[in-house]
């Protein structure tokens, strides 16, 4: 969400920003609210003068009636209790048009950066830089749920039974290895100075709504029935969640923390679910970090990010690419945005396994987070940055890492959450199995 001020000074500003989004239809919204905004003010006037008016009226009818000036005491009382029922309908008109603003402002999309490239879709995101080679086998490599089925790591089949379709097992030393890069991923981001939690994995609505987009919401989250509660779809909801409402010393910025959650996502869209893979699926687990900051250090704290996510894939050998999210890609609360690409030998393309972006201080407004400066209290500036999700992280090892055999290599940086295990083998199958 916007500052207000910005609609009320600068609306064609607000404007160009919503048309680069390509969600001409909100652009009405911009004149409504200056007209709601302007009729409250108004109305919040006339609610101040009519207060006073009360105010002074009833210390005179204390004075009038001492001095036995009965009846200028009870046209005073006649006169606050028509002004009582006058504040009772400004003050429900009041309610009415700041309710109206808020429902508006909140689906306003929030300012881009002007380093944003324009364009309508993921089809038009930008390449900025790739970090590894892309290279291609001289051998077939397998679809991976069919790595992880011959290395006897994966039963889709079960998890239908019991979950239905968006579900898995993973099963053995494949499961070992997606626990030892979400465990990598922590130390790894503790190293970098991330302080670590585990966060609640539930939130509740007013969270819900003060981290993301109602369009986000209704395509994501799983809301518990019969409990103001939703399954968090990644730790940032929760992480920020935590300090809803707070006031934070500015000596106290930046903070910086690295969680680890489960995730639980409906995945509502056109792309779908994968009947045997892994890559789109209802529950997976990720390593998430996320930075309360200054406003004017955000973007200094987003280039780190991105670049830490690179570095950890990178020290894996798994060869990647970074990915500038164009203007119609960018969620409403997103200032700017990239994507970390991990390269498919198999497919010969990229495919997402994070994501980094900075929201200005859309979600503090939101949810009341502010900073005590010497100037008075400010909203502070947020971002989050996916580590690692597991299992598309997983995908990318096993096709990198597959070797002709059939086997696949783990990377050196995870042997030690492998208990010392170099390579994964393929279980031999009998005819007939």
């Amino acid at each position: 969400m916007i500052d207000i001020k910005i609609i009320r000074e600068n609306p064609e500003l607000v404007k160009e920003n919503i048309k680069k989004k390509f969600q001409d239809e909100k652009i009405p919204f911009v004149d409504e609210i200056i007209e709601k905004d302007r009729q409250r003010r108004d109305t919040q006037v006339k609610i101040d003068q009519y207060r006073k008016e009360r105010n002074d009226l009833s210390s005179q009818i204390g004075l009038f009636m001492r001095e036995g000036k009965k009846e200028e005491a009870e046209n005073n009382k006649k006169r606050v209790n028509e002004i009582n029922q006058e504040l009772v309908r400004l003050e429900e008109l009041e309610r009415e048009l700041a309710e109206a603003i808020q429902n508006r402002m909140m689906v306003i999309p929030n300012m881009i950066d002007k380093s944003v490239p324009i364009g309508k879709d993921d089809s038009e995101n930008v390449e900025i830089e790739k970090f590894g080679e892309p290279f291609v086998r001289d051998y077939e490599i397998p679809y991976h749920a069919d790595i992880c089925e011959n290395l006897g790591g994966l039963d889709k089949e079960s998890a239908g039974r019991t979950s239905g379709n968006g579900f898995y097992y993973l099963i053995g030393d494949i499961a070992r290895l997606h626990e030892a890069t979400i465990a990598y991923a922590r130390d790894f981001m503790i190293s970098k100075g991330f302080t670590y939690a585990i966060p609640p994995f539930m939130i509740r609505s007013d969270v819900v709504t003060g981290v993301m987009s109602f369009a986000e919401m209704d395509a994501m989250m799983y809301k518990i029935e019969g409990e103001d509660l939703y399954l968090i779809g990644t730790s940032e909801h929760s992480m920020i969640g935590k300090f809803k409402g707070q006031i934070i010393d500015e000596a106290e910025l930046p903070i910086a923390m690295t969680s680890y959650s489960p995730c639980f996502r409906k995945e509502v869209g056109a792309h779908g679910l994968e009947e045997r893979g892994l890559y789109r699926v209802h529950q997976f687990e990720k390593q998430e970090m996320i930075v309360l900051c200054k406003p004017e250090e955000a973007m200094e704290w987003y280039n780190k990010m991105w670049s830490y996510t690179v570095e950890f894939f990178r020290s894996m050998g798994i060869s990647v690419r970074t990915l500038e999210c164009c203007s119609g890609d960018l969620a409403d609360l997103k200032v700017k945005s990239c994507d970390v690409e991990a390269w498919s030998p198999r497919q010969q393309k990229y495919f997402e396994v994070g994501s980094c972006s900075t929201l200005g201080d859309a979600q503090a407004r939101r949810l009341g987070i502010r900073m005590k400066t010497e100037n008075g209290n400010q909203y502070l500036a947020t971002l989050n940055n996916t580590v690692i999700a597991s299992p598309r992280s997983l995908i990318a090892i096993l096709e990198q890492c597959y070797q002709k055999d059939g086997s696949v290599k783990i990377p050196k940086v995870l042997q030690p959450y492998m208990g010392g295990l170099e390579v994964l083998q393929p279980k031999l199958k009998e005819k007939g199995e």
